[in-house]
């Protein structure tokens, strides 16, 4: 009879261990996948140079191919893109200008996706502002570079937006330009995006 009440008391005492420590989730939090479906993320290039009037302001979307958002005491948010997936929208562009655009864009004058097929972004702090509102510091790998990159983020609930701005040369990109300079894709790019989460 001994035996049988000390494997019952190892199965509780195992039991109670695996909900305490085994799922994590319940107390330090849980990753929520970002729901690749619905959310959107663009990027922005703004036309400078003495003819820039001649030019076309660029919007890019980039879909999230993968990523996660924990929502907790400790939060952290992770995405990947798969940069030959990018796609030039620039609804203000002729069919043959957007594909030249697209070609430039992929080509190895910019984003070399045949070298480098992915853009990934970690969060090291996300920092809270006010309710619904983030700090969000993390690196950012594009190009084959690292960099240091923080944002703000509003939201809550699965919903999140935000906006960043980067240098293109930071990531040993040089910008576009034509025409001896006359036409040119400004070095600072904006980025924007709304995050929904899976249920």
């Amino acid at each position: 009879m001994s035996a049988v009440v000390n494997q019952k008391w190892a199965v509780i005492t195992a039991g109670l261990l695996l909900i305490g420590v085994g799922w994590p989730s319940l107390s330090r939090g849980e990753k929520r996948a970002i729901d690749v479906q619905r959310s959107v993320m663009k990027v922005y290039a703004y036309k400078s140079g003495l003819f820039s009037a001649f030019a076309h302001n660029h919007e890019i979307l980039a879909p999230i191919a993968a990523g996660a958002v924990e929502e907790s005491a400790k939060p952290s948010v992770e995405l990947r893109v798969e940069s030959p997936k990018m796609q030039v929208l620039d609804p203000k562009a002729s069919v043959k200008d957007r594909a030249e655009i697209q070609k430039t864009m992929l080509g190895p004058d910019v984003l070399d996706t045949a070298r480098y097929p992915e853009i990934r972004f970690q969060s090291i702090a996300v920092e809270k502002k006010v309710d619904g509102l983030w700090t969000v510091r993390g690196n950012l790998e594009l190009h084959g570079q690292k960099r240091p990159v923080a944002f703000e983020v509003s939201g809550e609930n699965g919903n999140y937006r935000g906006s960043a701005k980067i240098r293109q040369s930071e990531f040993a990109i040089k910008p576009v330009s034509i025409a001896g300079g006359t036409v040119k894709v400004k070095d600072e790019i904006k980025i924007e995006f709304e995050i929904l989460l899976s249920k």
